[in-house]
């Protein structure tokens, strides 16, 4: 069980932060994985907030680097520079001379500690500063045993990139993807960084299309178990699964709806490949939204649920294509490149992240919806499943960099990139970014 279960105010003396911040349980009952990512950030953004990070009292009770693992989910965020810390020992409870970081050029600085407690657990605490107005800007505990230090270090990340750039951050949310390692195919569940990767399912046959429901607690995915594509939820808790989609032909690409109820789906039950909405519930048949006498499938709703976006070979090519929930309009998007596919609106509602082939090489794009200008964010090749943070701020996907399998982020300008990077062989493809947890 996660056992990030007290969360407590620290006192701060300019009372900027009032209320306790609650964060629910979540059981993984999962098997551990063998493979572990390493996170490499390369690129610049066009600004960075400067921040310095001292390492936590008492750090050296526990194998993971707090401070550490907080640089680089800032870092990683594109927005973030970090300055050498000046060699002088800082805690929560220091109230620091923030002069010498000043003119070290830190903006922020972040001090904090780590204490075994009688239980036997961690209290991870940390307070933030404000360089420049010599401010505090509050912090907080986190109690963790040794299994979720990792996770306790992510929800630092969090107060502070929220607190110094008005967003919120995702950096203790978690992505899922399939790897294949001989002939094993396995469902993956990942911290957002990549690591403490741990193993959902695994099957001698092919998986693909996973997707988050919208409150965390599930993935919808296609298994070939059954020497055809059937869609089959999985509960991430409890590791039940159960069967949502065995119709006749192929059942492929699951999507959840904002509200959780239903599921749009690419099924092959009237012959040719086209999308439906079901119940997740079971309650009645697929019902039909697509009506073409081509391919549509890749089907993914809005934000706000009124629109689904699609890729069909209707126009001669695969494009991708919008319509209302309902079927009604619908009308295409992407009309330049070879062919478009893997829509990924973001959750904002502002962006559509696409993989387009230019030039032979499939690469990663993003569309402005309200005026339709496009962006090329990489150079790659191989790209492909593109899926936005929740806060719309990062993109995941999958590529192949010096020959192997990778999975990368970007931000939206293309500037920032990390590679997330197996030590050891095999495929990795088809990530999904997971929603803040309700």
């Amino acid at each position: 069980m996660l056992d990030l279960n007290r969360t407590e105010w620290l006192p701060t003396r300019r009372h900027l932060l009032t209320q306790v911040a609650t964060f629910p349980l979540i059981a993984l009952t999962f098997k551990d994985a063998s493979a572990q990512f390493r996170v490499e950030v390369a690129g610049a953004g066009m600004t960075q907030i400067p921040i310095a990070a001292v390492m936590f009292r008492n750090n050296s009770q526990i194998d993971q680097d707090i401070a550490g693992i907080v640089r680089a989910d800032l870092e990683r965020s594109g927005q973030f520079r970090f300055v050498d810390p000046l060699p002088v020992a800082l805690d929560e409870n220091t109230r620091p001379d923030l002069g010498p970081w000043r003119e070290k050029g830190a903006d922020a600085l972040l001090t904090g500690s780590v204490t075994r407690l009688a239980d036997g657990r961690f209290d991870v605490r940390f307070r933030l500063w404000d360089a420049v107005r010599a401010q505090d800007l509050g912090g907080l505990s986190f109690p963790a045993d040794a299994r979720y230090l990792r996770f306790a270090a992510h929800k630092v990340a969090d107060y502070v990139y929220e607190k110094l750039t008005g967003d919120k951050g995702v950096f203790a949310t978690r992505i899922t993807y399939i790897t294949k390692v001989g002939g094993r195919h396995v469902l993956n569940v990942a911290d957002s960084d990549g690591e403490g990767a741990q193993s959902a399912f695994s099957s001698a046959m092919p998986l693909s299309s996973p997707n988050w429901s919208p409150n965390g607690a599930q993935l919808a995915y296609v298994s070939f178990e059954s020497r055809k594509a059937v869609i089959y939820s999985h509960d991430v808790a409890t590791g039940k699964r159960r069967l949502l989609a065995n119709f006749r032909g192929s059942n492929s690409a699951p999507s959840w709806s904002p509200d959780g109820r239903q599921l749009v789906a690419a099924l092959a039950i009237t012959g040719n490949t086209q999308i439906h909405v079901m119940d997740v519930g079971g309650g009645g048949a697929p019902r039909r939204l697509s009506q073409s006498a081509s391919i549509d499938t890749e089907p993914v709703f809005s934000p706000d649920g009124r629109t689904i976006y699609f890729v069909s070979d209707r126009g001669g090519s695969a494009q991708i294509y919008s319509m209302g929930a309902q079927g009604d309009n619908p009308r295409r998007l992407t009309f330049n490149g070879g062919q478009n596919t893997s829509p990924a609106p973001s959750p904002d509602g502002r962006w559509l992240a696409f993989i387009s082939r230019v030039g032979g090489a499939d690469r990663l794009h993003v569309m402005e919806l309200a005026n339709g200008k496009v962006t090329a964010l990489s150079n790659t090749s191989a790209d492909e499943n593109p899926s936005f943070a929740p806060n719309s701020r990062l993109i995941l996907y999958a590529t192949r960099v010096g020959g192997r399998e990778a999975l990368m982020t970007s931000t939206l300008d293309g500037r920032v990139k990390t590679r997330l990077a197996t030590p050891q062989g095999g495929d990795i493809r088809e990530p999904d970014w997971g929603p803040y947890v309700r």
